[in-house]
């Protein structure tokens, strides 16, 4: 009976030792992203209701983000300046709103400009990442296999109006470790922006949104433009952890700054 509760005893005490290894629910994706010759770290950190992205220059500066999907606010943190800026759902419709009636009426007055006027400043706008017209949906052709990382990745190009414009290689979540449900919170957050956003559907880490993206799987590299900007991102290291709630949290002390119109 002795050897027995003692057996017992150890069982228990391993058990709670290796409760956190088990518990960890949380999602940290490491990626590097280089544009221009400038490389930055992004640091991703998902968990079902709520995500932190952190990224870093090669000047040293950091720029933090924070979206709670329960509350529906997006968090702007300024670690350099002690700030913080918040914006709700609320804000981000009212401004979508603002936005397209903005581009209906400068579409309307287009109308009246010469063929080769309009044209021009249709393609300046674009180049502007600006949307002309409905937003155009990228279709992407499977294109053979590749190797990023330690990952061997299936390979996809994307094109709008038959010019390729872009490149992902993708993985099964599953062999990340991963379940398509351990990144719902993507989805929230494709929907948060879209409406002021919508030419920028495509760059958006989304998984299991209703409307298929023509592609499977979680990108592990991309490569996109924005305006004349080449974007390149590799997925570097990606792992199951625990955050601490500060994580996602803003610091003690940071003052709160309104949400601006082009901010």
């Amino acid at each position: 009976m002795k050897s027995t509760l003692r057996y017992a005893a150890l069982i228990v005490a391993l058990s709670l030792l290796a409760r956190p290894l088990f518990a960890a629910d949380g999602i940290l994706i490491v990626e590097k992203t280089t544009s221009a010759g400038v490389t930055q770290t992004n640091q991703v950190q998902i968990e079902k209701t709520r995500m932190r992205a952190e990224s870093a220059g090669q000047n040293g500066g950091k720029q933090v983000f924070v979206f709670d999907g329960t509350a529906q606010v997006m968090r702007l943190i300024d670690n350099d300046k002690k700030t913080y800026t918040e914006i709700t759902k609320a804000d981000m419709d009212r401004f979508g709103a603002q936005m397209a009636g903005a581009m209906a009426q400068m579409q309307e007055q287009m109308k009246n400009l010469p063929p080769a006027q309009r044209a021009q400043m249709e393609a300046m706008m674009r180049s502007r990442g600006m949307v002309v017209g409905t937003p155009p949906k990228t279709e992407y052709r499977k294109a053979g296999t590749d190797k990023v990382g330690k990952w061997t990745c299936d390979k996809y190009e994307g094109y709008l109006n038959d010019q390729k414009t872009s490149e992902l290689c993708t993985v099964d979540p599953k062999a990340l470790g991963f379940t398509v449900g351990d990144f719902q919170i993507t989805q929230q957050l494709g929907e948060f922006f879209l409406k002021i956003m919508p030419q920028n559907a495509d760059q958006m880490f989304i998984l299991g949104k209703s409307d298929p993206q023509g592609f499977s799987g979680v990108p592990v590299r991309r490569t996109y433009s924005v305006g004349q900007r080449q974007i390149v991102s590799e997925l570097t290291e990606i792992s199951r952890q625990t955050f601490a709630d500060s994580t996602f949290a803003v610091p003690a002390g940071f003052q709160k700054k309104a949400f601006a119109p082009g901010q």
